[in-house]
């Protein structure tokens, strides 16, 4: 288990610092770069509805916290924040992400990106907490697991 994180104000200002640990993350697992990139994607996308969504924003101590650990098989990246409970696992994701744009309803598509580009999303509220729990897989898996 890797004990270092990194504690930032939910704001925009915020997620490039999020995404720097991310990525320092990723390569102290040895990621090759598409996955780490997804990865990356991934965790930007949940911090950023934290921000905007989950009243990051609107809190002026509201924060995220972000943690790794790397095992043999996975790199594990938590994100947890004091802000609204958002459960992305219960979002309306995009139905149709080949048709058009005009035809596509507003919002989901971010949330559908994010949990397609991680090998495991888990995501649980305690202690007035959101944790959100994003897992790579060190080696690519094969297809059926991905």
């Amino acid at each position: 288990m890797n004990n270092d994180n990194v504690q930032v104000p939910a704001s925009f200002d915020s997620l490039s610092s999020i995404r720097t640990y991310v990525m320092q993350a990723a390569s102290a697992a040895g990621l090759e770069h598409k996955r780490a990139y997804r990865l990356q994607l991934a965790v930007d996308e949940i911090a950023t509805n934290v921000v905007t969504h989950g009243g990051g924003s609107e809190q002026p101590d509201a924060y995220i916290r972000v943690s790794h650990e790397i095992t043999d098989e996975c790199l594990t990246i938590v994100l947890e924040d004091n802000s609204h409970p958002f459960d992305p696992t219960q979002q309306t994701l995009a139905s149709d992400i080949n048709a058009p744009l005009e035809e596509r309803p507003i919002g989901g598509l971010g949330v559908y990106l994010a949990l397609k580009n991680v090998d495991t999303f888990t995501y649980k509220y305690a202690n007035q907490h959101n944790r959100n729990i994003l897992v790579m897989y060190r080696q690519t898996p094969p297809p059926e697991t991905q």
